[in-house]
């Protein structure tokens, strides 16, 4: 039950950052000042901070989707395989989120 809910919340999250991409790109359109000042916002603190958790509602959305799908086809119907699920759909969000961040760390070093 928990992870439906969070597949929802995520999907919702994942609806508010790409209205913030849209906000991004109408920036980009409008110029270097306005572009700056997204810049300066997605840079900040509360920036990264939004980033990394949309990251994260992406990876967890993708891997509980696909979990559906495998469900879809009948595969996992069990309590215990609907548990063991669930959790290796949060711990393998959590790990493409670490790999992903440790991706744009070690750009952001080079």
């Amino acid at each position: 039950m928990a992870t439906s809910i969070l597949h929802r919340a995520t999907g919702i999250f994942l609806s508010v950052g790409a209205l913030i991409i849209a906000g991004g790109l109408l920036a980009l359109m409008m110029g270097p000042e306005s572009w700056n000042c997204f810049t300066g916002h997605a840079g900040s603190w509360y920036g990264k901070l939004f980033l990394f958790a949309w990251t994260w509602s992406f990876a967890y959305h993708l891997c509980n989707g696909i979990r559906h799908i495998v469900q879809d086809f009948a595969i996992g119907f069990s309590i215990p395989a609907f548990v063991r699920s669930s959790w290796v759909s949060v711990f393998a969000s959590l790990v493409i989120t670490a790999l992903i961040w440790a991706y744009v760390f070690m750009g952001a070093a080079a």
